[in-house]
């Protein structure tokens, strides 16, 4: 199979760095474990030696006859043709047994595959994923980074984060012309608790990251002079170097005012 461009598609070719991915998930016998774009079945050959039941969501149907015929003797592989971004995960497990997951994912995708793992984040006991070694770097960027941005703080907010390893672009093919890293994400069972408005506040505030939080907030919220002075963060500040802490005070803070003026 020739490798889509408009998908993002680099197959994985290195049987090393496929075994060290999967032997990253610490597959026990009972795991279920769900992957997003098997592609070519690199990671699927061994994940089908390991768990009980894997269930390879792919996007792209001309791969999955081949995945058939590739598998066809492994009854507990289940195949997929859809859309990770909108398969329920919670669906996949109706008796509330937690999943692993893994996953090889293209640039154009990463940000919303995210979200939507944030979103359904309990449904999960780890998570191994590989990235662009840039998406690494600004997932797991600490405050006060230029790497730090709306996606560091989301996922800081819903995650554990380890940066295991990084690929080099001759374990794919088409060789891409970037380096690839794995991380480990793990679930935080407490996250704060308005989702959507926590969201929104982060997204504005990284809006313009050359301008003060002042003044990427001042459209969104009235109060945002108020809420920062009690939060005790100086308005001059840029968003990037506020900490995970600083965020949840301040959403917190703009929240309740929400709460507040529609009562």
């Amino acid at each position: 199979m020739r490798a889509k461009k408009s998908l993002g598609q680099n197959f994985l070719r290195d049987e090393a760095v496929s075994e060290r991915i999967v032997a990253a998930l610490d597959i026990g016998t009972d795991d279920t474990v769900i992957e997003i774009g098997p592609g070519q079945g690199a990671l699927t050959t061994f994940l089908v030696e390991r768990a009980k039941r894997v269930i390879a969501i792919e996007f792209d149907r001309d791969l999955i006859s081949p995945l058939r015929v590739q598998f066809h003797t492994n009854p507990n592989l289940e195949l997929l043709n859809a859309d990770a971004l909108s398969v329920d995960f919670r669906e996949l497990a109706p008796d509330g047994t937690k999943l692993k997951l893994v996953a090889n994912l293209p640039y154009n995708i990463s940000t919303p595959i995210l979200q939507r793992l944030i979103e359904h984040r309990l449904c999960f006991s780890e998570i191994v994923l590989m990235f662009q070694r840039e998406v690494v770097e600004r997932i797991t960027a600490r405050p006060a980074t230029k790497e730090r941005g709306f996606l560091s703080v989301l996922v800081e907010d819903a995650f554990e984060t380890e940066t295991l390893f990084d690929v080099p672009p001759t374990a794919f093919w088409p060789v891409p012309k970037v380096w690839s890293s794995v991380i480990r994400l793990r679930p935080k069972e407490e996250v704060f608790p308005d989702a959507a408005a926590f969201r929104k506040l982060l997204s504005a505030a990284f809006a313009q990251k050359r301008k003060t939080i002042l003044n990427n907030l001042r459209g969104f919220s009235p109060d945002i002079e108020p809420a920062l002075s009690s939060a005790v963060i100086d308005s001059r500040r840029r968003a990037e170097t506020l900490t995970l802490d600083e965020w949840h005070r301040l959403a917190g803070l703009i929240c309740a005012t929400f709460d507040r003026d529609t009562h």
